[in-house]
């Protein structure tokens, strides 16, 4: 299992930057055999750079950062990433991006739709992403890129427990492999 985050002081493309780093061949390669990969705010942007999942994240429609807890449509309960949540779910992450607004072509965008790999959803689009997505999988659902973070809603600490799901799934999922 691989996990990628919060890096490079979230500047200017830092997907594009890491994405040309050494430690990305691997996370390619293991992503080609089949492992489970989870990239979360930046990882999103280095997913989507390195190829391994369609689309580009760009800057904020509004053109600034972005830090509250929205709310989040399941669009899938197909994944290990979203199995411990109900299609009719509505839960609440934190978002903290500058990049965030996520944009692919229109063919990739239906066959998302098609085959069920649009993850999330934003009730209310705050960084102008087409069709509101803040999460997406790959077509073998064994690589998930999202914006939003729930590991910052999985402790009562937090005040919000809305990212327990995911990591319950996940947990599940690499334990029996």
């Amino acid at each position: 299992m691989q996990y990628l985050g919060f890096l490079f002081g979230d500047y200017l493309r830092v997907g594009a930057i890491a994405a040309n780093s050494p430690i990305c061949n691997s996370i390619i390669s293991h992503a080609e055999r089949g492992g489970y990969i989870v990239g979360i705010c930046n990882g999103f942007q280095i997913l989507t750079e390195t190829g391994l999942l369609p689309g580009a994240l760009l800057r904020n429609s509004g053109l600034k950062y972005i830090c509250k807890t929205v709310d989040l449509n399941v669009e899938t309960a197909n994944s290990i990433f979203t199995n411990k949540y109900n299609l009719s779910n509505v839960i609440r992450l934190p978002i903290a991006h500058h990049d965030g607004n996520y944009n692919a072509d229109v063919s990739d965008i239906e066959k998302m739709r098609d085959q069920d790999l649009i993850a999330f959803s934003y009730c209310d689009n705050p960084n102008g992403s087409i069709e509101n997505i803040a999460g997406i999988l790959s077509s073998n659902r064994r690589v998930l890129g999202m914006m939003p973070h729930p590991e910052r809603a999985s402790e009562k600490a937090h005040g919000n427990l809305d990212g327990v799901g995911f990591f319950k799934g996940l947990v599940e999922a690499v334990s029996t492999t």
